[in-house]
């Protein structure tokens, strides 16, 4: 019951401070994303540029007294300013507002771009878009990592031999980013061989079968993943084959032998639990990383996520929208870490909760 009481209140404290850090970060996106509160001034000036068109531009209006027509002018200009929200003053106030917003997920509406629905409404836009990047980047951390330590134990009991060494060698082919590697995998793919499609989710138009859809966003799947797979496998398994060598050198591992204990006995027990946390931690880091990286992947293979959203957001000026993208990559950074501490937690018994004194 104690250990429980200590394991609530590890996790509470740390998603306290995981949610404090995460607000920072919302409140920092908000303020870049309006330039320090200069997008006002820009919004103002698209304001009373509509305003004059729309005014100067009716006949009737323009026969009236230039005192008339201007008071009309201010009022319009007033009533838009007010619409809009320009009323306030950027700081403390609207950035505050923006914050909670932000925090509660009620981004508002799109200022140019909508969802496939037709909605302008940002949480309907990142909705249609998140699982998507779910999907594409949860698979390929997935292959990732269980094809890494599988392969990383197997070059490690071969330490020395033509496989390992080669291993080795290819590490610094992980240097070139994950688009680079997207750029020459449709080239040689869908360019040359024409065996694979170039981008996308589905085909066009979508099967209309079950089976069908799924085996066609599969397809579409391959160039992507096979991309991160080919960016990352390289230096994951130098550095993971590491961790195995040093900790497969170590005394206890020595005595395990002479106890006469099975090879995949002392692999299971003796290496591959106590490397688990850095490897853990390791494999989180690049999933960090990842997240983020998928921006330019996204967008190179027209894969219809986050990462490519944000993108076109950036590109039209769509403030609610590249705030939103912010605080979804931001919680979704949050949970890394969480799920990191619950990892360490659960891996490493020397991981003492709640700040448990030794007796």
């Amino acid at each position: 019951m104690e250990n429980l009481k200590r394991l609530f209140s590890y996790f509470f404290v740390r998603a306290v401070l995981v949610f404090l850090t995460v607000v920072v970060a919302i409140y920092l996106t908000i303020i870049i994303a309006n330039m320090g509160g200069y997008m006002d001034k820009i919004k103002e000036s698209e304001i009373i540029e509509q305003v004059y068109n729309q005014v100067l531009g009716n006949p009737e209006l323009q026969r009236l007294p230039p005192s008339e027509l201007r008071a009309i002018l201010d009022q319009q200009i007033e009533i838009a300013k007010r619409r809009a929200g320009l009323d306030k003053r950027f700081f403390p106030w609207r950035s505050l507002e923006y914050l909670a917003r932000g925090i509660t997920l009620n981004f508002g509406r799109a200022e140019q771009m909508t969802s496939d629905s037709g909605s302008n409404r940002v949480r309907l836009i990142l909705v249609e878009r998140l699982p998507h990047t779910l999907l594409l980047w949860g698979v390929a951390n997935l292959l990732v990592f269980f094809v890494s330590v599988f392969l990383a134990l197997a070059l490690s009991r071969r330490y020395g031999s033509l496989v390992d060494r080669l291993s080795v060698a290819l590490a610094p082919v992980s240097t070139p980013p994950i688009w680079f590697y997207g750029i020459l995998l449709i080239l040689l793919f869908a360019s040359v061989l024409r065996v694979l499609p170039y981008g996308g989710f589905v085909d066009a138009p979508p099967p209309p079968t079950t089976l069908g859809y799924v085996l066609s966003v599969v397809k579409h799947m391959i160039l992507p993943v096979l991309s991160v797979f080919l960016a990352v496998i390289f230096v994951s398994l130098y550095s993971w084959r590491t961790f195995f060598l040093i900790y497969s050198s170590e005394d206890y591992v020595e005595m395990a032998k002479a106890k006469g204990l099975s090879s995949r006995a002392i692999e299971r027990r003796y290496i591959l639990r106590p490397t688990l946390p850095p490897i853990v931690t390791s494999f989180s880091l690049m999933m960090i990383s990842l997240w983020m990286g998928g921006i330019v992947t996204e967008t190179v293979f027209a894969w219809p996520g986050l990462g490519r959203m944000l993108y076109e957001a950036i590109q039209q000026v769509d403030t609610p929208v590249i705030v939103g993208a912010n605080v979804i990559y931001g919680y979704l950074l949050a949970a890394t870490v969480l799920l990191l501490d619950f990892a360490y937690a659960a891996l490493d018994p020397r991981v003492r909760l709640g700040g448990a004194r030794r007796p």
